[in-house]
């Protein structure tokens, strides 16, 4: 799949993306889903490398920046960059929380909290489907 540019934004109908992810990738990722906790192979990931968008490829999250939050989904404190990753507000299930979605392509990774820890204190608890992870090369 060949990356846009950072200021491209991806704009591909819902057949296009039906045909293009899973049934669960789309689930989440185009309708704003969860995955049911512990079931990604991404909370045990520990190489070094680059989270990247599954729907678009645009980096995300650095591996330096992943933690284990104890909450079963991959979380880190901080995206790639300050653009990566925009906060919409989600008041589904009675809640008031910051829903992640990626800036190129507006697909749903997760939320935001804010019991992470230092340097920022933010917890980016993301799907795993959401993500692919492209480690570096040695």
């Amino acid at each position: 799949m060949s990356t846009p540019t950072d200021s491209t934004k991806v704009q591909k109908s819902d057949a296009d993306w039906r045909s293009q992810l899973t049934p669960e990738q789309y689930r989440v990722t185009r309708r704003h889903g969860t995955e049911r906790a512990y079931t990604s192979p991404l909370n045990a990931e520990k190489r070094s490398g680059t989270y990247t968008c599954v729907c678009c490829g645009a980096p995300l999250f650095r591996s330096e920046t992943k933690f284990d939050s104890g909450t079963g989904w991959p979380s880190f404190y901080q995206p790639v960059s300050g653009g990566a990753v925009e906060d919409h507000e989600d008041r589904s299930l009675f809640m008031r929380r910051t829903e992640n979605r990626c800036a190129r392509c507006d697909a749903h990774l997760g939320h935001v909290f804010p019991d992470g820890p230092r340097p920022t204190g933010l917890r980016y608890c993301m799907n795993g489907t959401a993500l692919n992870f492209e480690p570096d090369e040695s």
